[in-house]
Protein backbone atom coordinates (compact mmCIF):
# COMPACT_ATOMS: atom_id res chain seq x y z
CA UNK A 1 0.00 0.00 0.00
CA UNK A 2 1.40 3.32 -1.01
CA UNK A 3 1.70 5.96 1.65
CA UNK A 4 -0.14 9.27 1.23
CA UNK A 5 2.01 12.33 1.70
CA UNK A 6 0.17 15.45 2.80
CA UNK A 7 1.01 18.56 0.86
CA UNK A 8 0.12 20.69 3.85
CA UNK A 9 2.12 20.34 7.05
CA UNK A 10 0.28 19.81 10.29
CA UNK A 11 -0.08 22.65 12.73
CA UNK A 12 2.48 21.18 15.06
CA UNK A 13 5.04 20.95 12.27
CA UNK A 14 8.25 22.71 13.20
CA UNK A 15 8.19 24.57 9.89
CA UNK A 16 5.45 26.79 11.25
CA UNK A 17 6.86 29.68 13.20
CA UNK A 18 4.88 31.92 15.42
CA UNK A 19 5.73 35.58 15.17
CA UNK A 20 4.78 37.99 17.91
CA UNK A 21 1.95 40.32 16.95
CA UNK A 22 3.03 43.85 16.29
CA UNK A 23 1.51 46.48 18.49
CA UNK A 24 -0.84 48.58 16.42
CA UNK A 25 0.25 52.19 16.42
CA UNK A 26 -2.61 54.64 16.83
CA UNK A 27 -3.28 56.50 13.62
CA UNK A 28 -2.84 60.24 13.76
CA UNK A 29 -6.13 61.75 12.58
CA UNK A 30 -5.99 64.10 9.63
CA UNK A 31 -6.44 67.78 10.37
CA UNK A 32 -9.69 69.32 9.17
CA UNK A 33 -8.68 72.03 6.70
CA UNK A 34 -10.44 74.11 4.04
CA UNK A 35 -7.91 76.92 3.58
CA UNK A 36 -4.15 76.82 3.12
CA UNK A 37 -1.35 79.04 1.87
CA UNK A 38 -0.02 82.33 3.20
CA UNK A 39 -2.14 84.82 1.24
CA UNK A 40 -5.35 82.78 1.36
CA UNK A 41 -5.30 82.28 5.13
CA UNK A 42 -4.01 85.75 6.02
CA UNK A 43 -6.70 87.55 4.00
CA UNK A 44 -9.41 85.25 5.34
CA UNK A 45 -8.16 85.77 8.91
CA UNK A 46 -8.91 89.48 8.65
CA UNK A 47 -12.29 89.00 6.94
CA UNK A 48 -15.00 89.77 9.55
CA UNK A 49 -17.55 87.59 7.71
CA UNK A 50 -15.38 84.53 8.37
CA UNK A 51 -15.56 82.51 11.57
CA UNK A 52 -12.47 80.43 12.29
CA UNK A 53 -12.49 77.09 14.06
CA UNK A 54 -8.82 76.19 13.68
CA UNK A 55 -5.55 77.79 12.63
CA UNK A 56 -2.56 75.53 12.05
CA UNK A 57 0.97 76.93 11.90
CA UNK A 58 4.40 75.38 11.80
CA UNK A 59 7.03 76.75 14.18
CA UNK A 60 8.66 78.69 11.38
CA UNK A 61 5.40 80.17 10.10
CA UNK A 62 4.26 81.16 13.59
CA UNK A 63 7.21 83.53 13.92
CA UNK A 64 5.77 85.81 11.24
CA UNK A 65 2.13 85.62 12.32
CA UNK A 66 2.28 87.61 15.56
CA UNK A 67 1.47 90.93 13.91
CA UNK A 68 -1.65 89.53 12.24
CA UNK A 69 -2.83 88.02 15.52
CA UNK A 70 -2.50 91.46 17.10
CA UNK A 71 -4.37 93.11 14.18
CA UNK A 72 -7.26 90.66 14.52
CA UNK A 73 -7.58 91.37 18.24
CA UNK A 74 -7.35 95.11 17.62
CA UNK A 75 -10.22 94.86 15.12
CA UNK A 76 -12.37 92.90 17.55
CA UNK A 77 -12.25 89.66 15.58
CA UNK A 78 -12.90 86.50 17.56
CA UNK A 79 -10.11 84.17 16.50
CA UNK A 80 -8.85 80.86 17.97
CA UNK A 81 -5.40 80.35 19.42
CA UNK A 82 -3.10 78.96 16.72
CA UNK A 83 -2.19 75.29 16.96
CA UNK A 84 1.46 74.49 16.25
CA UNK A 85 1.85 71.47 13.96
CA UNK A 86 4.61 69.89 11.90
CA UNK A 87 4.95 70.11 8.14
CA UNK A 88 4.47 66.34 8.08
CA UNK A 89 1.03 66.71 9.68
CA UNK A 90 0.01 69.27 7.08
CA UNK A 91 1.41 67.11 4.29
CA UNK A 92 -0.57 64.12 5.53
CA UNK A 93 -3.80 66.10 5.76
CA UNK A 94 -3.48 67.92 2.44
CA UNK A 95 -1.37 65.56 0.37
CA UNK A 96 2.36 65.66 -0.13
CA UNK A 97 2.12 67.64 -3.38
CA UNK A 98 0.14 70.50 -1.83
CA UNK A 99 2.11 73.72 -1.37
CA UNK A 100 0.65 74.85 1.95
CA UNK A 101 3.57 77.10 3.00
CA UNK A 102 3.29 75.93 6.60
CA UNK A 103 -0.12 77.47 7.25
CA UNK A 104 -3.68 76.12 7.07
CA UNK A 105 -7.06 76.72 8.67
CA UNK A 106 -10.62 75.54 9.12
CA UNK A 107 -13.06 78.38 8.55
CA UNK A 108 -16.74 78.96 7.91
CA UNK A 109 -17.91 79.39 4.34
CA UNK A 110 -18.39 82.80 2.77
CA UNK A 111 -21.92 84.27 2.67
CA UNK A 112 -24.25 82.92 -0.02
CA UNK A 113 -25.35 85.44 -2.66
CA UNK A 114 -27.25 85.60 -5.93
CA UNK A 115 -26.88 87.91 -8.93
CA UNK A 116 -29.54 90.31 -7.68
CA UNK A 117 -27.63 90.77 -4.42
CA UNK A 118 -24.61 91.98 -6.42
CA UNK A 119 -26.73 94.30 -8.54
CA UNK A 120 -28.44 95.89 -5.53
CA UNK A 121 -25.13 96.43 -3.74
CA UNK A 122 -23.72 98.40 -6.69
CA UNK A 123 -26.85 100.05 -8.10
CA UNK A 124 -25.55 103.53 -7.24
CA UNK A 125 -22.14 102.95 -8.87
CA UNK A 126 -21.50 104.81 -12.11
CA UNK A 127 -19.10 102.10 -13.29
CA UNK A 128 -19.47 98.43 -12.39
CA UNK A 129 -18.16 95.35 -14.16
CA UNK A 130 -18.88 91.74 -13.22
CA UNK A 131 -17.67 88.44 -14.63
CA UNK A 132 -19.93 85.43 -15.16
CA UNK A 133 -18.33 82.01 -15.68
CA UNK A 134 -20.25 79.33 -17.54
CA UNK A 135 -19.20 75.91 -16.21
CA UNK A 136 -15.54 76.79 -15.67
CA UNK A 137 -14.68 73.97 -13.28
CA UNK A 138 -10.88 74.08 -12.94
CA UNK A 139 -10.06 75.60 -9.50
CA UNK A 140 -6.75 76.96 -10.82
CA UNK A 141 -8.53 78.88 -13.58
CA UNK A 142 -11.32 80.19 -11.36
CA UNK A 143 -8.81 81.22 -8.69
CA UNK A 144 -6.60 83.02 -11.23
CA UNK A 145 -9.63 84.81 -12.70
CA UNK A 146 -10.64 85.93 -9.21
CA UNK A 147 -7.20 87.33 -8.56
CA UNK A 148 -7.27 89.33 -11.80
CA UNK A 149 -10.84 90.49 -11.16
CA UNK A 150 -9.82 92.01 -7.83
CA UNK A 151 -6.75 93.62 -9.39
CA UNK A 152 -8.85 95.33 -12.09
CA UNK A 153 -11.59 96.44 -9.73
CA UNK A 154 -14.43 94.16 -10.77
CA UNK A 155 -17.40 94.18 -8.41
CA UNK A 156 -18.20 90.47 -8.30
CA UNK A 157 -18.36 87.07 -9.93
CA UNK A 158 -21.30 84.85 -10.87
CA UNK A 159 -20.95 81.06 -11.04
CA UNK A 160 -23.34 78.20 -11.75
CA UNK A 161 -23.90 76.40 -8.49
CA UNK A 162 -23.70 72.86 -9.89
CA UNK A 163 -20.64 73.25 -12.10
CA UNK A 164 -18.12 75.12 -10.01
CA UNK A 165 -15.19 74.08 -7.84
CA UNK A 166 -15.43 74.51 -4.05
CA UNK A 167 -14.73 78.09 -2.96
CA UNK A 168 -11.86 76.99 -0.76
CA UNK A 169 -8.63 75.00 -0.85
CA UNK A 170 -6.75 75.19 -4.14
CA UNK A 171 -9.07 77.84 -5.60
CA UNK A 172 -8.59 80.14 -2.60
CA UNK A 173 -4.83 79.67 -2.65
CA UNK A 174 -4.53 80.45 -6.37
CA UNK A 175 -6.73 83.53 -5.85
CA UNK A 176 -4.09 84.77 -3.34
CA UNK A 177 -6.75 86.07 -0.98
CA UNK A 178 -8.86 87.55 -3.77
CA UNK A 179 -11.83 85.44 -2.76
CA UNK A 180 -12.12 87.56 0.39
CA UNK A 181 -12.48 90.75 -1.67
CA UNK A 182 -14.65 89.61 -4.60
CA UNK A 183 -18.29 88.83 -3.79
CA UNK A 184 -19.32 85.57 -5.47
CA UNK A 185 -22.90 84.77 -6.43
CA UNK A 186 -24.13 81.33 -7.44
CA UNK A 187 -27.09 80.75 -9.72
CA UNK A 188 -28.96 77.68 -10.95
CA UNK A 189 -29.75 79.20 -14.35
CA UNK A 190 -27.09 81.46 -15.85
CA UNK A 191 -29.26 82.56 -18.78
CA UNK A 192 -31.82 83.83 -16.29
CA UNK A 193 -29.06 85.58 -14.33
CA UNK A 194 -27.97 87.34 -17.52
CA UNK A 195 -31.54 88.51 -18.09
CA UNK A 196 -31.58 89.91 -14.55
CA UNK A 197 -28.45 91.94 -15.25
CA UNK A 198 -29.93 93.19 -18.54
CA UNK A 199 -33.11 94.26 -16.77
CA UNK A 200 -30.98 96.48 -14.53
CA UNK A 201 -29.15 98.24 -17.34
CA UNK A 202 -26.11 96.01 -17.77
CA UNK A 203 -24.59 95.11 -21.13
CA UNK A 204 -23.76 91.41 -21.13
CA UNK A 205 -20.77 90.61 -23.32
CA UNK A 206 -19.97 87.05 -24.37
CA UNK A 207 -16.30 86.32 -25.03
CA UNK A 208 -16.17 83.90 -27.96
CA UNK A 209 -13.48 83.34 -30.60
CA UNK A 210 -16.26 83.41 -33.24
CA UNK A 211 -17.30 86.94 -32.29
CA UNK A 212 -17.51 89.39 -35.18
CA UNK A 213 -16.10 92.33 -33.22
CA UNK A 214 -13.34 92.99 -30.70
CA UNK A 215 -13.53 95.12 -27.56
CA UNK A 216 -12.51 98.11 -29.69
CA UNK A 217 -15.77 97.66 -31.54
CA UNK A 218 -17.76 98.34 -28.37
CA UNK A 219 -18.18 102.04 -28.93
CA UNK A 220 -18.83 103.46 -26.47
CA UNK A 221 -17.54 100.94 -23.96
CA UNK A 222 -20.37 100.19 -21.50
CA UNK A 223 -20.06 101.62 -18.00
CA UNK A 224 -22.08 98.74 -16.57
CA UNK A 225 -21.05 95.41 -18.05
CA UNK A 226 -20.98 91.68 -17.41
CA UNK A 227 -18.24 89.69 -19.10
CA UNK A 228 -19.50 86.17 -19.83
CA UNK A 229 -16.89 83.44 -20.31
CA UNK A 230 -16.98 79.69 -20.88
CA UNK A 231 -14.62 76.83 -20.11
CA UNK A 232 -11.62 76.01 -22.24
CA UNK A 233 -12.56 73.57 -24.96
CA UNK A 234 -16.37 73.59 -24.93
CA UNK A 235 -16.60 77.37 -24.51
CA UNK A 236 -19.92 79.04 -23.87
CA UNK A 237 -23.11 77.04 -24.14
CA UNK A 238 -25.31 78.40 -26.97
CA UNK A 239 -28.14 79.32 -24.59
CA UNK A 240 -25.78 81.44 -22.48
CA UNK A 241 -24.06 83.08 -25.46
CA UNK A 242 -27.39 83.88 -27.14
CA UNK A 243 -28.66 85.62 -24.00
CA UNK A 244 -25.89 88.25 -24.28
CA UNK A 245 -26.30 91.51 -26.20
CA UNK A 246 -22.73 91.46 -27.53
CA UNK A 247 -20.33 88.73 -28.66
CA UNK A 248 -16.67 89.75 -28.89
CA UNK A 249 -13.36 88.04 -29.50
CA UNK A 250 -9.79 88.78 -28.56
CA UNK A 251 -7.68 89.77 -31.54
CA UNK A 252 -4.93 87.16 -31.90
CA UNK A 253 -1.89 88.03 -34.01
CA UNK A 254 0.30 84.97 -33.43
CA UNK A 255 0.14 81.40 -34.74
CA UNK A 256 -1.80 80.00 -31.75
CA UNK A 257 -5.56 80.48 -32.07
CA UNK A 258 -6.39 80.77 -28.37
CA UNK A 259 -5.03 81.35 -24.86
CA UNK A 260 -5.80 80.11 -21.37
CA UNK A 261 -9.19 81.26 -20.05
CA UNK A 262 -7.61 83.04 -17.07
CA UNK A 263 -5.26 84.98 -19.36
CA UNK A 264 -8.17 85.85 -21.64
CA UNK A 265 -10.08 87.09 -18.60
CA UNK A 266 -7.26 89.39 -17.48
CA UNK A 267 -6.96 90.95 -20.95
CA UNK A 268 -10.72 91.42 -21.13
CA UNK A 269 -10.88 92.99 -17.67
CA UNK A 270 -8.29 95.53 -18.75
CA UNK A 271 -10.25 96.29 -21.92
CA UNK A 272 -13.47 96.88 -19.99
CA UNK A 273 -12.03 98.91 -17.12
CA UNK A 274 -9.36 101.08 -18.76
Amino acid sequence: MSSVVSLFPMKNDKKFKKYPKKDKQPRTPKLKINLFGQHAVREAWMNPTRKFKKLYLTDKTAEGFEELLHSARKNGLDRPTPQIVTRAELDKSLGGDTVHQGIAALSSDLPERNALDLIIKHREDEHSVFVLLDQVTDPHNVGAIMRSAVAFGLKGMVLQNRFTPPLEGTLAKVACGGIEHLPVAQEVNLSRAIETFKDHGYTCIALDERGEKTFKGLDPSPKKAVLVMGAEGPGLRPSVRDACQEVVRLEMKGPLPSINVSNAAAISFYALTS
